[in-house]
């Protein structure tokens, strides 16, 4: 549970911070116009109950696919410049898409092509983003920007649809499209301008292939982080498909045209500005646990009323509810994940998250577009609620951990530099490090349990294998060894990965410490 009482609106004294944050807002005004303009050119198709659904998931996919690689890349190369040329890339793509519609070549084939491009720009985006944000705002900040930046994205949403509804239905999808391909040039003048602090680097800098293995393998130790995703993907999954089939029960269930459609999820979009508005206060009194059940509960009401009740003003009330119960999910976890993850995998932990998080919209709306198609829109989104009643149940016995968000990721570097007789080379390795321990039987159930938490954080750090062993020669005395990939990689973990949290780890085990640990390198020997 947060604590620390600081303002929303803090971030907002960076001047770059909120220039920025202003540039993405328009730029969501924009993305979110789009939906809506490619949502309602598919409304009228025979196959609208399948091709609507395919809107997101062409949208989503790529996250999907791309997001490890993207938060590799947002990890080893200039951000500034990764986001600079995807913002151009994506804004050129949009402007072809609007250009196809006018001259009447957009079918849904090339609308659900280019809708993918598009989402390969997300793709590389998000972790980028996610990863500046330290560079914007001092650390303290950092939940209350990812706030403000829930907050900018769903006050678009509530925004933006209403807008294309009416454009849509004055003038057709093409100037909606044009109008988001303008919508990218703010945040490219932003960084243009922005010029970031660059720290001086005294170690060899990551490999991609190894960066990737790095940030999987730190994932898989990381209790807390394995359990903020799994709760992701059981909210996500089913809650999808409330927002794939909601245009076709506007048009087909409460009679809308498209601008009517567009004030649905405006009132999505108003309830998730109100979720962020009193979020703070509810974090304060409630922990992340009972938020998320509330949250799950919620959407599964608002789905089944979409679903039976064919009322718009009732409708239009419970999706507000609904859009609120969606940001308070949504927030807890992104928050949950910021807290937990150290700076040096930050982008490729949150491009785990953001996989989740849009590769389950994106295979959800496709499976939930196909059961609507093979039984019914009504019966696809009864399923949903039932499986969200089901994930709500499912926090009594798979909460978030009770240290989530509690944990020291202050960088440290406690460990002592060996004294070497020569120096390694980067890719120089596999490097074997070994250290001894002086356990008395009694000792021997405490020290096991500290050497099972020592293990995964070991394999945190860069451990590509980790192991204890007891010797069968000296009594009492214990070894462990663990696996480096690389002279390269091991450096790394001296000077970046070692966190606040790995030295109380450490702590915990120095007693029975024997002697100096041991470095040791592979080496080649001829046939």
């Amino acid at each position: 549970m947060t604590t620390a009482r600081i303002s929303t609106w803090a971030p907002l004294r960076s001047q770059i911070f909120r220039a920025l944050w202003i540039a993405q807002f328009v730029s969501y005004l924009g993305t979110w116009m789009q939906t809506v303009g490619a949502q309602w050119m598919l409304v009228d198709d025979p196959q609208a109950a399948v091709l609507v659904p395919l809107v997101q998931t062409a949208t989503a996919l790529p996250v999907m696919l791309l997001a490890l690689p993207a938060g590799v890349l947002a990890d080893l190369v200039d951000r500034r410049r990764l986001l600079l040329a995807t913002q151009g890339a994506m804004a050129a793509v949009v402007g072809l898409l609007a250009v196809l519609t006018a001259t009447g070549l957009t079918t849904p084939t090339v609308l659900l092509l280019l809708l993918f491009v598009i989402g390969c720009g997300t793709a590389l985006v998000g972790p980028a983003w996610q990863a500046i944000q330290p560079d914007l705002v001092p650390l303290e900040q950092i939940p209350a920007a990812a706030a403000l930046g829930s907050m900018s994205l769903n006050a678009a949403r509530s925004i933006g649809p209403a807008i294309a509804g009416a454009l849509v239905s004055l003038s057709g999808p093409t100037v909606v499209f044009a109008l988001n391909a303008v919508s990218f040039v703010g945040i490219v003048a932003v960084l243009i301008t922005w010029r970031p602090a660059t720290a001086p680097r005294d170690f060899p800098a990551e490999r991609a292939l190894s960066a990737l293995g790095a940030g999987a393998r730190f994932i898989r130790s990381s209790p807390i982080v394995r359990r903020i995703l799994l709760r992701a993907a059981l909210f996500i999954a089913p809650a999808s498909a409330l927002w794939s089939l909601l245009p076709v029960i506007a048009s087909r269930q409460l009679g809308l045209g498209s601008s009517g459609y567009g004030l649905l999820l405006g009132a999505l979009g108003l309830g998730a500005v109100l979720g962020a508005v009193v979020l703070s206060r509810l974090r304060f009194r409630f922990d992340e646990n009972a938020l998320l059940i509330v949250a799950a509960v919620g959407f599964a009401a608002a789905t089944v009323v979409l679903a039976l009740v064919p009322i718009f003003a009732v409708v239009a009330v419970v999706l507000v509810l609904g859009g609120t119960a969606w940001l308070l999910c949504l927030a807890t976890l992104n928050a949950s994940m910021q807290l937990s993850l150290p700076g040096w995998v930050r982008a490729r932990g949150l491009s785990v998250y953001l996989m989740i998080f849009m590769g389950g919209q994106a295979l959800g709306s496709l499976l939930w577009g196909l059961l609507a198609g093979a039984t019914s829109t009504v019966t696809s989104l009864l399923v949903s609620a039932a499986l969200l009643g089901g994930c709500a149940l499912s926090a009594l016995w798979w909460p978030l951990h009770a240290k989530t968000g509690n944990i020291d990721l202050t960088p440290s570097t406690h460990w002592p530099e060996p004294t070497l007789v020569f120096e390694p080379e980067p890719l120089d390795g596999p490097v074997l490090v070994t250290a001894e321990y002086r356990v008395r039987p009694e000792d021997e159930d405490a020290f096991l349990a500290a050497m099972a938490v020592m293990g995964r954080s070991r394999r945190r750090t860069g451990a590509a294998r980790w192991r204890l062993y007891r010797s069968v020669e000296r009594e009492h005395t214990f070894v462990e060894t663990f696996i480096v990939r690389s002279w390269g990689e091991h450096l790394h973990q001296h000077h970046r990965r070692l966190t606040g949290q790995d030295l109380v780890i450490e702590q915990a085990v120095e007693r029975w410490v024997a002697g100096a640990s041991h470095h040791l390198i592979a080496v080649r020997t001829p046939r």
